[in-house]
């Protein structure tokens, strides 16, 4: 044990000896509140871009899935990696472990977000041409995601730093930060894409360069609040530290064990969906047009359920660093049980009342029905997928995140298996939506099962310290 004072460990700690339900609900507010931000953010921008027109709202669902991967892999599973690695070395009361994989952390998060952009760019157009964009469509979902795509650094960069604010239980400057970006990119997104004033109208590619622009604002705030003496990690980023740095195998294997199997979960997710837009590009344009309006809310239930998933990360992570899994194991369950709450909520409403949400953003007939179609039907399987993804976040905080991976995978293996048999016959746009919602109670339950079936205990490699309760 090593870095001083244990800055997470002692007995005042709430994550570690809080009442569960108010610890956690006390976390995920700000949390659940930023997030509730990235929704607006997503209405926005889909509002804005189904101002340009069909064709560009057509552009905008062949291209989202793979902007919204951006976010899942550097946020919620990288960043779930990164957290979980940090609030287990705290648990331990090793500071200087945490500071040293926060270092390693950056280091990864860069690599991946260029990697990233390497590979959207070269790939983007043949994958959208994969998923039935043609003409004009394909053409402008090309222009859109080189732009998005091309600054994915950033966006990797300041989710990194921001998980590593969470991974220390601090959830309110990570929330403000976002909140801060979200807001801006509502504004600036809607004056370059749509113009005002003396600054002309770029259509999708302004709503992207105010993406990015954001996300620049974001990446130095979150370095600015690292940087300062006195923080729970304060962090020297200068290059002489960058330099003095002793790269450590076993601080890389500590993030990627989890946060690279974590991976796997959003790709399968997002494979899912780029599956489910092929199938309906079969359709036709107004087909594919409302389900990226139902898509959209479907993804943008990843940052509600993200907002109470992360939350449990350090409450799990730190209690599995100090040996106390059965603390571990009650935050997970009473997480899932919040989560499941509130997109029940969600689901419940739009399931009944589908223009809510569908007439935001357009008035042509055709693009509504499909839309209904889609929240009427999967709308009720929400609390199924945000019960998952809530406890694949807890199970990052243990290190085991293989269970709810393998989850994502039956999941996918339905809507595949599925897929084919609709494709054999005649596909109905109501057959694919209940598709979908068969595949999202399949990963529910799935992920429960597997959560209820992996022990937990301290991992290897993250300076455990002496087992409080027996690892179950």
């Amino acid at each position: 044990m090593s870095g001083g004072r244990p800055a997470a460990a002692g007995l005042e700690n709430p994550l570690l000896h809080g009442p569960v339900l108010p610890t956690l609900l006390r976390l995920a507010a700000p949390n659940v509140t930023a997030m509730l931000l990235t929704v607006a953010v997503g209405i926005a921008e889909t509002w804005y871009i189904g101002r340009l027109g069909t064709t560009p709202l057509a552009a905008m669902a062949l291209v989202f899935p793979f902007a919204m991967l951006t976010q899942m892999l550097s946020a919620g599973a990288m960043g779930g990696g990164v957290s979980s690695a940090i609030a287990r070395a705290l648990g331990a009361g090793d500071t200087a472990r945490a500071r040293t994989l926060a270092m390693h952390a950056l280091a990864i998060g860069a690599g991946a977000g260029v990697l990233y952009s390497v590979l959207l760019l070269v790939l983007g157009p043949l994958l959208y041409r994969t998923l039935g964009g043609r003409g004009d469509v394909l053409a402008e979902a090309v222009r859109y995601a080189a732009v998005l795509f091309g600054g994915a650094l950033l966006v990797w960069l300041m989710n990194t730093l921001a998980s590593v604010l969470r991974g220390t239980g601090n959830m309110r400057v990570p929330s403000l930060g976002i909140a801060g970006a979200a807001v801006l990119q509502i504004v600036l997104g809607g004056v370059l894409g749509l113009g005002a004033g003396p600054v002309p109208s770029l259509g999708m590619a302004g709503v992207a360069l105010g993406h990015l622009a954001a996300m620049a604002a974001g990446t130095a705030f979150f370095a600015w609040v690292l940087t300062r003496p006195g923080g729970r990690l304060p962090l020297d980023l200068h290059a002489a530290a960058w330099r003095a740095l002793a790269w450590q195998r076993e601080m890389f294997r500590d993030i990627l064990r989890v946060g690279a199997l974590a991976c796997l979960s959003p790709l399968q997710s997002v494979l899912t969906a780029v599956i489910f837009t092929g199938l309906v590009a079969r359709l036709g344009l107004a087909p594919l047009a409302g389900y990226g309006i139902g898509q959209r809310l479907e993804f943008l239930l990843v940052p509600i359920a993200f907002g109470i998933g992360v939350a449990s990360v350090p409450m799990v992570g730190m209690a599995i660093g100090a040996g106390d899994v059965a603390r571990a194991r009650r935050v997970a369950w009473v997480a899932g049980a919040v989560s499941t709450g509130g997109l029940a909520v969600i689901g419940g409403v739009v399931a009944i009342a589908p223009d809510l949400w569908a007439a935001l953003f357009t008035g042509e007939e055709t693009v509504l029905a499909s839309a209904r179609s889609y929240l009427r039907i999967v709308g009720p399987a929400f609390p199924l997928f945000g019960l998952g993804l809530t406890l694949y976040f807890a199970a990052q905080g243990a290190g085991a995140v293989l269970g709810p991976v393998l989850a994502g995978t039956a999941r996918l293996a339905v809507v595949l298996l599925g897929g084919a048999w609709l494709l054999a016959g005649v596909p109905s746009i109501q057959g694919l939506f209940a598709l979908a919602a068969g595949g999202m109670a399949v990963y529910g339950v799935a992920t429960l099962l597997a959560v209820r079936a992996t022990p937990w205990g301290a991992p290897a490699g993250g300076s455990p310290a002496t087992p409080r309760s027996r690892p179950s």
